[in-house]
């Protein structure tokens, strides 16, 4: 029996998405704790680049680890200065009489932990998992085994969240979607459900679109969503007025982000939309605590993380968009919409 697109689940499965969302956030805090981070903040405040001069760090995972302290209070950004707030300073502080610093010492040897430490240094993802023997994350997606594995997981994750993003979109007048790193191609045929006058392309790279057109056709969505198989680095296919980057910046550096905002810019006419579904977080980076926890995961083991709304609008901007505001959708997710000038 075919499954309704249109349909909800009646409970609402937040913390179940959550446990598996913030797997590695304690690893990232023990890492930290193993450095005693927060004394040496306690005294020396300091902007991004001075805690990355001092550790020896890297942007791009800082930026991650900060924005999870932000999140949870523990430190506070004055002026683009880090300053330990006063729960840190009595709870993860030398000297304090309430210092649970010793409480997270015998979880410094946890191998998720030791690959943080190396992460901070190199800006360079873990193994997959914390398998330092397996393939670059990017690269195993081209073995058929682990993008089939894969491709399951999220297409799992998407069939709730596409639903509620398919919800929450105003399409009326579009009439294509372009689906950019579709994966099972699960959101194109939530979206082609919910507003039945689109047609959609589920475009994605060998063999993710072998699984995708099986998929697709297991759902009954053939006849509206087709599949297209490319690099979505090399350029996009034309004649759609809608893109979607659902779950796939957050995978990728700025360099990347940048470049397929481009490429989205190039195939899309003018007024044509973008759409970005991810979990994202708020401009001033002091959480949702949920998305920064995430980012822990991706910072760990992609090239990626979770990108702030302030730095999606700047790289619109200057991408040629128009960028719109930001929307909640469930467990965390959001989007924000874009319209090419």
């Amino acid at each position: 029996m075919l499954h309704d697109l249109t349909s909800a689940p009646a409970t609402d499965p937040l913390n179940i998405y959550r446990y598996r969302d913030c797997l590695y956030a304690v690893d990232l805090i023990t890492a930290a704790l193993s450095l005693d981070f927060f004394t040496w903040l306690s005294s020396n405040p300091s902007t991004l680049e001075g805690i990355c001069a001092h550790f020896g760090f890297t942007e791009r995972p800082v930026d991650t680890m900060m924005t999870l302290f932000a999140s949870n209070g523990w430190v506070q950004n004055i002026a683009g200065v880090f300053h330990a707030t006063e729960t840190a300073r009595e709870h993860l502080v030398a000297g304090s009489v309430w210092d649970v610093r010793p409480y997270y010492a015998s979880l410094h040897e946890r191998p998720i932990a030791r690959d943080f430490i190396e992460v901070l240094k190199s800006d360079k993802p873990a193994g997959w998992s914390g398998d330092k023997s397996a393939f670059d994350w990017h690269k195993a997606m081209e073995q058929e085994d682990f993008a089939r594995k894969f491709t399951a997981a999220m297409d799992c994750r998407g069939l709730y969240l596409s639903q509620a993003l398919a919800k929450k979109l105003d399409l009326s007048g579009r009439s294509c979607l372009l689906d950019i790193g579709a994966g099972s191609g699960i959101y194109a045929c939530a979206i082609t459900a919910q507003h039945t006058h689109m047609k959609a392309i589920a475009y994605d790279q060998s063999p993710v679109d072998r699984i995708a057109g099986k998929l697709i056709a297991e759902r009954g969505c053939a006849e509206r969503v087709s599949v297209a198989t490319g690099n979505m680095f090399d350029g996009l296919p034309t004649g759609c007025d809608v893109h979607l980057f659902s779950n796939v910046l957050h995978d990728w550096g700025l360099p990347e982000v940048k470049k397929l905002l481009a490429v989205s810019h190039a195939a899309l006419p003018i007024g044509g939309m973008l759409i970005i579904h991810d979990a994202i977080i708020k401009a001033d980076k002091t959480g949702p605590l949920h998305v920064a926890e995430y980012s822990c995961l991706l910072m760990h083991s992609t090239q990626g993380k979770c990108y702030s709304t302030g730095e999606y609008a700047e790289m619109l901007d200057k991408a040629g968009f128009v960028p719109g505001a930001y929307h909640d959708t469930a467990v965390a997710r959001g989007f924000m919409t874009a319209i090419r000038r």
